[in-house]
C-alpha cells in the first residue's frame, strides 16, 4: 500500500486500538494494581505488627502529585530504618496509583508508563529469593524469613498467599504495560510522520532530529522510534514492517478454550462485507439533507430565468450544469490542509451509484456471489470498497463543513448537518479495516505455524 493508504489504515487501527485499550485493558490494569496493592498491604501491615519494621510517623503527611519510584535501598544504613522508609514510600505510591491516578489513554504516556513499570518492578516479586540482584528485594526476603520463624498457620498463610498474588499480578501488570507501550510507540511515530516526515521523500536521523526541536519542542526524542519510522516509510522493504505494525495493532481475538481449529480465512473477509455494505443505508439516509442543502445554498443565486433554464434542460435530457464547491480537508498522510473542487452535479449521481454498489456488497444475493470467490478476489474487492468509503467520507465531510460555513446567514439556519451519518461511515470503515487486519494477522500466523511444522487441528 502507498503512504496515504498506510496512513489511513494506521489512523483507523490506532483509533480502534485506543477504544479497545480504554474499554477492555485499562480497567483490568487498574483492577490488577488494586489486587497488587491489597496483597502488598497485607505483608506491609504484618511486618509492622511483628515489629520487623517501624511505622513511618510521617507517612500520612507525604504529598504525592505524580508517579515516582522510591529511592534505591541503601545497604550502608540501618536496614530496619531503610526498609521502613522505602516500604512506606512504596505503599504511598501504590495508594496514589490505585486511588488517585487516572489510568487512561491520555494519562498513560510513554513517560508515565516508564515510571509505572519501574514502580511495578521496584521489588522483584517474580524472583523473590536471595538470588535476586535487587537490594531492597534481598533485604525484604530476609525480613519475611524472620517473620515466618515461629509464626502461626494464619500468618504463614497470609504471607504465602500475598507473595503468590504479587507474583501473579506482576506478570499481568507487565503484560498490560507492554500493550500500552506498543500503542504509545506507534502514536509517537505517527506524530513524527504528520509533523516531520509526511512531506519528505527521504528522511535520515539527522533530518528528523533537526526538525524535532522546532515542531515537537518539550517532548522527549526517542532515536529508536525514529529509526523504526525511517525503516517503515523509506526502506525498500518497508512494506513488511508496515504490515507488522498494523498486525500488532489489530484487536486480539478471544483465545479459544479448546484445541486450535482450522481457520477459515475467507470467513474473516466475508464478515467484513455486511459491515462496509452498511454504508449504503447511511448514504441513502443523508441524501435528502444533502440535496436540500444544495438547494438552500443556491436558491438566492438562481433567478426566475435560471430556474426556467434548469427545467428546460431536464426536459431536453441535457447534462446538468456544473455546480462547483471548493471543499477543504486534512490530508491524513501529510497532516496538511488540502483544497479540492467538487462538481456537485457529477458527485450527486455518482453517490447514487455508490449506494447501489455498497448495497450489493451487503445484500443476501451479493454475499452468495462473494462466497464463490477466492481469498485474493475477496481481499481486492474489500480493499477497494474501504478506499471508496474513505474517499466518500472525506468528500462528504468537506461538503458538510462547506455548507455550514459558506452559506449566507439567512440560509445557514436551514442547512442540515450530516455528522451522525459521517460518524457511522467512519465506524464502518474502522470495523471493516479491523477485519482486514485480522485476516492479515491470521494469515501471517498460519504461515509461521507452517514454517515451524505446526498444523491446525480440526
Amino acid at each position: 500500500m502507498n503512504r496515504q493508504e498506510y496512513q489511513t489504515a494506521l489512523d483507523a487501527a490506532l483509533e480502534a486500538r485506543a477504544v479497545w485499550l480504554e474499554k477492555n485493558e485499562y480497567p483490568k490494569l487498574k483492577e490488577e494494581f488494586r489486587n497488587f496493592h491489597t496483597a502488598f498491604e497485607a505483608i506491609y501491615t504484618l511486618l509492622i505488627q511483628k515489629k520487623l519494621i517501624h511505622e513511618d510517623p510521617y507517612k500520612q503527611e507525604a504529598k504525592i502529585g505524580e508517579i515516582a519510584v522510591p529511592k534505591a535501598f541503601d545497604n550502608n544504613g540501618d536496614r530496619v530504618d531503610q526498609l521502613t522508609m522505602n516500604l512506606s514510600a512504596y505503599d504511598n505510591q501504590l495508594d496514589f496509583l490505585v486511588n488517585f491516578f487516572q489510568i487512561s489513554i491520555d494519562s498513560l504516556s510513554l513517560e508515565n508508563i516508564k515510571r509505572i513499570l519501574a514502580l511495578a518492578r521496584y521489588i522483584d516479586w517474580a524472583r523473590f529469593n536471595n538470588d535476586t540482584q535487587s537490594a531492597i528485594t534481598k533485604a525484604l526476603v530476609e525480613v519475611i524469613t524472620q517473620a515466618r520463624t515461629g509464626s502461626d498457620a494464619l500468618t504463614l498463610s497470609v504471607l504465602n498467599k500475598s507473595l503468590d498474588a504479587l507474583g501473579r499480578s506482576t506478570a499481568l501488570i507487565l503484560n498490560f504495560l507492554r500493550e500500552a507501550t506498543q500503542y504509545n510507540r506507534e502514536i509517537y511515530k505517527n506524530e513524527l510522520r504528520k509533523k516531520i516526515t509526511g512531506s519528505l521523500n527521504a528522511a535520515t536521523m539527522e533530518i528528523i532530529k533537526k526538525k524535532f526541536s522546532a515542531v515537537m519542542s518539550g517532548k522527549i526524542f526517542y532515536p529508536d522510534l525514529a529509526e523504526e519510522l525511517i525503516r517503515e516509510d523509506f526502506d525498500p522493504a518497508g512494506g513488511r514492517f508496515k504490515d507488522a505494525v498494523l498486525a500488532a495493532l489489530a484487536i486480539p481475538r478471544e483465545k479459544p478454550a479448546a484445541a486450535k481449529k482450522d481457520v477459515d480465512l475467507r470467513k474473516i473477509l466475508l464478515e467484513a462485507f455486511p459491515i462496509i455494505g452498511g454504508v449504503s443505508h447511511t448514504l441513502f439516509d443523508m441524501l435528502g439533507r444533502l440535496d436540500e442543502n444544495n438547494l438552500v445554498f443556491n436558491e438566492k443565486k438562481e433567478g426566475f430565468f435560471e430556474k426556467l433554464k434548469v427545467i428546460f434542460d431536464k426536459m431536453l435530457n441535457k447534462e446538468p450544469r456544473p455546480v462547483i464547491y471548493e471543499i477543504e480537508y486534512i490530508d491524513s498522510a501529510r497532516g496538511v490542509a488540502v483544497k479540492e473542487k467538487v462538481n456537485f452535479a457529477v458527485f450527486r449521481p455518482d453517490l447514487d451509484r455508490h449506494i447501489r454498489s455498497f448495497g450489493s456488497l451487503g445484500s443476501k444475493e451479493g454475499l452468495i456471489r462473494l462466497q464463490t470467490m477466492n481469498e485474493k478476489q475477496l481481499l481486492g474487492i474489500l480493499e477497494k470498497a474501504i478506499r471508496e468509503a474513505q474517499t466518500l467520507h472525506r468528500t462528504l465531510g468537506g461538503l458538510d463543513e462547506f455548507f455550514r460555513t459558506e452559506a449566507s446567514r439567512e440560509a445557514r439556519e436551514k442547512i442540515k448537518g450530516i455528522r451522525p451519518e459521517l460518524a457511522a461511515i467512519k465506524n464502518a470503515i474502522v470495523k471493516a479495516n479491523q477485519k482486514r487486519h485480522e485476516y492479515s494477522a491470521t494469515l501471517e500466523e498460519e504461515e509461521q505455524l507452517k514454517k515451524l511444522g505446526v498444523t491446525s487441528v480440526s
